[in-house]
């Protein structure tokens, strides 16, 4: 029994024995090679890992961030494009942004207040709320005195003219005989042309009124093509001249008003971009106007703008603006996804000739998109935009392996 134990010892501690040489060879051998084949074993190795199917740009962009210079990401133009990278340049710009309250109204040349011309009696009223009316469409139709006066004067400024007219023609026929002067002649043809000028006026005071019969019914039309919104008369009621009759506005021409600070009248200009939010979607506008001390007593400015596309809100719809206005001074600015924090800073990504460069910056306001640098760029170099997170994660992962 003795005999089978130790034969038992004794083959154990060969196997150990063998296990440990073998281990110290590997050990030895892997100590002993040299720095050079240990190198080219690491790139074979990156090699392997860079033909990699679906891998090739990682690959590659990981060798550049952990054997290259610090925060440089070796890429080549073919890796940027596969990546959907986009490189834009630092531009100049600068602005901030500023909210504003406003609301939908009709467009200028698309209502109209209708008043009477005259004083007179409603005989009829012939549109309500609602309706549809096109230029020139009679809405009421008022009974005036002082209108019927008006017509009776131009028939009778024209009845004067006629007869002036004609004594011109016979005293022009008797000073070519010579038996009227000249002087004569002259004088009736100036009074002719009198009389012309007094039927002129006459008439146009007849056509504001709108063209009264010679009881003086006149009928009052829409100057525009809309729909009635409002109607003050009734009949058998009685205007006076300048009093409201009904007011007609076309609802698919309408704009974005808003109120704004007399500052920002010489920072905003037609063209300018506002991003608009209104009861039930958000849009863009672009500025088509800006007007300064419209509302004196209010202390404020107007700012008229037109939807980009689509609908407006009916008029009369609240609506929330947000204009970035420009500063005096350009500042350099970049897009807001250029910008990513690295090691805790902010930082753009720099395009070189190899790929990439991490340059740390001092971002200010963010406005329309964009991000003001204010230290860390000169203007005019070439950054990573749209999709720069991809080459902080890739330098993320670079530093990681090269600490490992």
């Amino acid at each position: 029994m003795n005999i089978k134990n130790n034969r038992l010892w004794v083959g154990v501690a060969l196997v150990v024995a063998l296990a440990g040489g073998f281990g110290l060879a590997r050990l030895t051998n892997g100590a002993s090679r040299p720095p050079a084949a240990a190198a080219e074993e690491h790139a074979d190795g990156a090699h392997d890992e860079a033909q990699a199917p679906g891998k090739a740009g990682e690959g590659t962009a990981k060798q550049g961030a952990a054997g290259g210079d610090e925060g440089v990401i070796v890429l080549t133009p073919q890796q940027i494009a596969a990546s959907g990278i986009e490189v834009v340049s630092a531009g100049r710009g600068g602005g901030h942004e500023t909210r504003l309250s406003g609301r939908v109204e009709s467009a200028v040349g698309a209502r109209a207040s209708v008043a009477a011309a005259v004083g007179g009696r409603v005989e009829r009223v012939l549109v309500a709320p609602g309706s549809v009316v096109k230029v020139g469409q009679s809405l009421a139709v008022v009974l005036s005195g002082e209108a019927a006066t008006m017509r009776a004067n131009a028939d009778a400024a024209r009845a004067e003219a006629e007869v002036a007219r004609l004594a011109y023609k016979r005293d022009q026929t008797l000073s070519e005989q010579g038996v009227v002067a000249r002087q004569e002649y002259e004088a009736s043809r100036a009074r002719s042309l009198a009389a012309d000028a007094t039927v002129r006026a006459a008439q146009a005071r007849v056509k504001a009124l709108g063209g009264p019969d010679s009881l003086g019914r006149m009928n009052i039309t829409s100057p525009v093509d809309g729909i009635v919104g409002v109607v003050q008369v009734t009949p058998g009621g009685f205007v006076n001249a300048g009093d409201l009759v009904a007011t007609v506005s076309d609802p698919a021409k309408t704009e974005l008003v808003f109120s704004a600070p007399p500052a920002l009248v010489d920072q905003v200009r037609a063209g300018t971009r506002i991003e608009v939010t209104g009861p039930t979607s958000s849009f863009s506008a672009t500025v088509i106007g800006v007007a300064a001390d419209v509302r004196e007593q209010s202390g404020v400015a107007i700012i008229r703008a037109r939807a980009d596309a689509g609908t407006l809100p009916p008029a009369g719809a609240p609506v929330a603006g947000v204009v970035v206005a420009t500063d005096s001074v350009a500042a350099i600015t970049v897009p807001s996804d250029a910008v990513q924090t690295v090691a805790g800073s902010a930082a753009v990504f720099v395009a070189t000739d190899k790929g990439f460069r991490v340059t740390p910056i001092l971002a200010g306001r963010r406005a329309g998109g964009n991000v003001e640098i204010l230290e860390g760029l000169k203007g005019g170099e070439r950054i990573a935009s749209t999709n720069a997170f991809l080459l902080k994660a890739e330098l993320a992962k670079g530093e990681a392996e090269h600490g490992h």
